[in-house]
């Protein structure tokens, strides 16, 4: 294990707004690969943070996402349901936000700005693949159990991130037809991709703590180990190709 260090960064998005993200980092002097980590639709919570220090670690600086302002979380499906469409009530809201917290990721003595990725999980899945579809420099991008339809589909030479899908065959939520659908947007736009449809997986299944929120908000997501571990040997893999 790294030694690592964290920090608190405040930074402002285009709508003014004031947001608080977790950035970590391992302890060196060279500049590392950067990572934004963006959340699930129940804010910056104590998941996105461990995130974010697992990939530190692992010997990237990741920067966890704060998409709601002020680092606001909640443990209330319909409350997190409220703050994820106030994201959607203008279109360029989420792109902003992520590229917001894209460029304080860049800009930390500790990140090389020129090896850049995304990764986010369900709400943040959704993020990360519009960033990509806007043209941000980011050399990779990853979407756990994330919404997965756009009204901006990829185009070619726009969207340059290797991207990887990682997908429950069980989701509720994101239809497998959904899933053939970016796909094939995808393989139109020519940009490399790995998509990955897990055994058994519900929607939050890269999350140990699914089962319990299934239970308290009847939301139907739920963990799975062997998912999670699919999916994290994959991130693995598609890190060290885009951002050595």
């Amino acid at each position: 294990m790294s030694d690592i260090t964290t920090r608190e960064i405040e930074y402002t998005a285009h709508d003014g707004k004031n947001f608080v993200g977790f950035f970590a980092a391992p302890k060196t002097d060279q500049p590392v690969a950067g990572i934004i980590v963006v959340p699930e639709w129940w804010g910056r919570d104590d998941y996105v943070v461990e995130r974010a220090k697992a990939l530190a670690e692992k010997g990237y600086a990741a920067f966890a996402v704060d998409m709601y302002g002020d680092k606001k979380t909640t443990d209330e499906a319909s409350q997190a349901h409220e703050w994820m469409n106030e994201t959607f009530a203008q279109p360029n809201t989420i792109v902003d936000r992520a590229n917001a917290a894209l460029a304080t990721l860049s800009a930390q003595p500790e990140v090389d700005p020129n090896r850049l990725a995304a990764i986010g999980f369900c709400f943040g899945g959704k993020v990360v693949l519009e960033l990509a579809r806007a043209g941000a420099p980011i050399q990779s991008v990853a979407s756990f159990h994330g919404n997965l339809q756009t009204q901006n589909p990829a185009k070619e030479g726009v969207f340059k991130a290797a991207t990887l899908i990682c997908h429950g065959k069980d989701d509720s939520m994101v239809s497998l037809e959904d899933v053939a659908n970016i796909t094939q947007e995808l393989e139109s736009a020519h940009v490399p991709h790995q998509v990955l449809v897990l055994e058994h997986a519900k929607h939050g299944f890269m999350n140990p703590l699914a089962d319990e929120r299934a239970k308290k908000t009847g939301v139907d997501v739920g963990y799975n180990a062997q998912a999670e571990q699919k999916s994290l040997i994959a991130l693995d893999e598609l890190l060290q190709t885009t951002l050595k």
